[in-house]
């Protein structure tokens, strides 16, 4: 069977191809808090089952003020989403314009969006022999070539590179002499929250700055996201998005989520420490180049062995599943992706690995 999945995380379509349950797969193919969801989210859902008798409130007001709360930001700097994908797929009705540039190797939804909407799509490679590092001179050439919208995730994905917040203000400063609008995709920042550039991005109405609630939360089946920029650029966003977009449950699971505090501080150790051993683990084993992660994930290159996909189908007999990276932009079969998880996980993997890169 094939494994060559845009996204990660199809855990569902690959155990029906198996015939086994979704339970019975090791995903790191998806980058998903491996704590799970926060304590009380299951009790919050639970009770909130008869709010389902009525429409949600269609401006999240209280998960806004709670997300405002959290970013040190006014509710008018707000827009919740369903999913800061629905985001991406609004951004290219923001700005004016047919031509749209995206920081490579990226999350695919950017260009399918730009492509729906009409756009010329072109791609500012980063490439692995600088460790996948943004180069602001070198994007400033390609900006003079006239673009009008400019896509970035800070941390990259698949690559973790973050891009540190005074590299991001000068960015804005190249943006706004090019005239090109800049869509910052943060959905992985929550695990640096300390290189976010909301701040700056909230004074400047020619950017916008997306985050997830999906991934640190652990709420991918629900769908929840949210935009941070200035309020004229929030209030344009608001008038885009359908009404009811963000479902009730979904509003309630966020607000238990970012209530608890101690939850988060748990994620950011493992993390960080999980995240540290799973590099050292897989950078000793022949034939694998990891590269260092600001985020929850790790991209690895296969320097010498198998090519990603026949790698993927070969640790699927294990019933492991990774992300192959062959179709990213800018990448190509040498290249996977692979999520923290706990202990126990990562150690199953890395030991699944050595094996098959050994025979």
């Amino acid at each position: 069977m094939s494994t060559d999945f845009e996204h990660g995380g199809n855990v569902f379509a690959v155990a029906r191809s198996l015939g086994i349950a979704p339970e019975e797969l090791l995903d790191f193919s998806a980058s998903i808090n491996p704590l799970g969801m926060a304590p009380a989210v299951r009790e919050a859902v639970m009770a909130s089952f008869d709010r389902l008798l009525h429409y949600p409130d269609s401006e999240a007001t209280e998960l806004r003020c709670a997300l405002a709360a959290l970013h040190g930001v006014t509710e008018q700097n707000i827009c919740v989403a369903n999913g800061s994908t629905e985001l991406i797929y609004l951004a290219p009705r923001l700005v004016e314009g047919k031509r749209g540039l995206i920081v490579a190797p990226p999350f695919a939804e950017y260009a399918k969006a730009l492509t729906l909407a009409g756009w010329s799509v072109d791609y500012h490679e980063l490439r692995p022999a600088d460790g996948f590092v943004l180069d602001p001179e070198r994007l400033r050439e390609q900006l003079g070539g006239g673009y009008d919208i400019l896509f970035l995730g800070n941390p990259g994905n698949p690559t973790g590179r973050l891009v540190p917040r005074a590299e991001v203000a000068e960015l804005l400063d190249i943006c706004r002499a090019a005239g090109t609008f800049l869509v910052l995709d943060e959905a992985f920042m929550d695990f640096c929250e300390e290189g976010s550039a909301k701040e700056l991005v909230c004074r400047n109405d020619r950017a916008v700055l997306f985050r997830s609630l999906t991934k640190f939360y652990a709420l991918p089946g629900l769908r929840l996201g949210c935009a941070i920029g200035s309020p004229k650029v929030i209030a344009r966003l608001q008038a885009l998005r359908g009404p009811w977009s963000v479902n009730g449950v979904a509003q309630v699971a966020g607000l238990a989520s970012l209530a608890d505090g101690e939850y988060r501080g748990r994620t950011l150790a493992l993390i960080d420490k999980e995240r540290e051993r799973l590099l050292a683990g897989l950078g000793r084993i022949a034939g694998l180049k990891p590269y260092r992660s600001a985020a929850n994930y790790l991209l690895v290159e296969i320097v010498q062995g198998p090519a990603a996909g026949e790698l993927c189908r070969k640790l699927l007999a294990e019933r492991i599943l990774l992300r192959n990276c062959a179709n990213f932009a800018g990448l190509d079969n040498r290249f996977f992706r692979v999520a923290v998880r706990g202990r126990e996980e990562n150690e199953r993997l890395l030991a699944a690995l050595a094996t098959v890169l050994a025979t």
